[in-house]
Formats: C-alpha cells, sequence, structure tokens
C-alpha cells in the first residue's frame, strides 16, 4: 500500500481544490490504516474480500457516499481510492510475479511477504522529500485530535489517537537512506495521478 506520508501529500494536493477542513481530511486518510497499529485485519478497514484485493470503492460508497460531506470521510475515502491505484497500476511496474524490478535495472526474485522490506525501506527515504516538496503542515500530528462522528464502522473510532500518534512517530524517524526502488519523479507522478483521478472522481459522484 502507499505510505503514510503519500497518502497524506495525496490528500493535501486534493483538499488544495475542495477546501476541506484540514486536519480533520488528513487524520481521515490515514485512518483505515490503524488497523495494522491495533492487530486488526485490514481486510475489514479497507474493504477487501481478502487482504490482497483492490479496495471495494463501490462497497465504500454504498455505505457511506452520503456521509462524504463528513471530512473525516472524505479523507478516509481518498486513502482507499490511492490504495486502489496504486495496487491496480502503480505496484506492479516495480514488482511482478515474485520479481522486484529496481531503480538500478537489475531485478530480484523476492517473496510477496519479503517485497513490503524494500517498500518500506524507500518509504522512509521519500519521506523528508516528500514533507519538503509538498510543504507538508504536520503540525497536525502533535495537537489535540478533534472529536469525530462515529460514522465508519469498520475501525474502532475511540483507537484514532494510535494511528495519529504513529503518524508523528514516522515523522520523527525521517531519515534520507538509499533507495532501492522509488526515486521521487516516480512518486510525484503516483501523487499528480491520483490527485487527477480523484478530483474526476469526486465531481463524478457529486462530491464537488
Amino acid at each position: 500500500m502507499a505510505s503514510s506520508m503519500i497518502h497524506i501529500a495525496v490528500t493535501n494536493e486534493i483538499n488544495k481544490v475542495i477546501k476541506r477542513n484540514n486536519k480533520n481530511i488528513l487524520i481521515g486518510s490515514i485512518a483505515p490504516d490503524i488497523a495494522k497499529q491495533i492487530g486488526m485485519d485490514k481486510k475489514k478497514s479497507h474493504f477487501q474480500k481478502t487482504n490482497e484485493d483492490l479496495p471495494q470503492l463501490d462497497l465504500f460508497l454504498s455505505l457511506y457516499k452520503n456521509n462524504l460531506n463528513d471530512d473525516f470521510v472524505l479523507g478516509y475515502y481518498i486513502h482507499l481510492y490511492t490504495d486502489y491505484l496504486w495496487f491496480k497500476y502503480f505496484e506492479p511496474e516495480f514488482y511482478k510475479n515474485g520479481v522486484i524490478y529496481k531503480l538500478d535495472g537489475s531485478v530480484e526474485k523476492v517473496e510477496p511477504e519479503k517485497k513490503k522490506d524494500y517498500f518500506y525501506n524507500d518509504y522512509t527515504n521519500l519521506n523528508i522529500k516528500l514533507i519538503d516538496q509538498y510543504n507538508l503542515d504536520l503540525s497536525i500530528f502533535y495537537q489535540d485530535i478533534p472529536k469525530f462522528n462515529n460514522i465508519i464502522k469498520e475501525i474502532p473510532m475511540d483507537k484514532i489517537k494510535v494511528i495519529v500518534d504513529q503518524a508523528g512517530i514516522i515523522i520523527e524517524n525521517t531519515k534520507e537512506s538509499k533507495a532501492y526502488l522509488f526515486d521521487m519523479k516516480i512518486i510525484n507522478k503516483f501523487i499528480s495521478t491520483s490527485t487527477e483521478f480523484i478530483l474526476s472522481n469526486l465531481k463524478d459522484i457529486g462530491v464537488i
């Protein structure tokens, strides 16, 4: 899945256009990943049939489309849509049929459960660049958490502080390291394309 910082960057770019409550929409944009922080199966929080499936955007909309005026819920939907684009179009460029395709042109056979080691290493490397390039205001992750409406039933809303605190830890631990898969040109393209696709979708479904 896309990293927390990529989710924040995509949502931040979208919010420059739609101008919702920044704190609420950004916290919503990382909320689905609470699952891995509390030992919950992510297929429920990500509206998947199995952990390997794409998020079922239509299922989410069938339940919560009428709640997309709530900024937290909208951020949650943007997260799911970003993951959908990541898994369907982006990740296969770097991992296919058990093979990792690296920046240096080399390939390596990697078991599915090990691919995340490469992805997460590069996420760490990218975080500092994303924060700087997209001028992300991350002070919201060090402030009091707003009280959110208890709308989305697939996650425990009383545990939102867990994922907000984790985002703060990620920010604190961000550092530059060797990139194996992604450079900023690739990630910038994903962020701009995702922003464009999601804004178009929000128009299509009458949110904006």
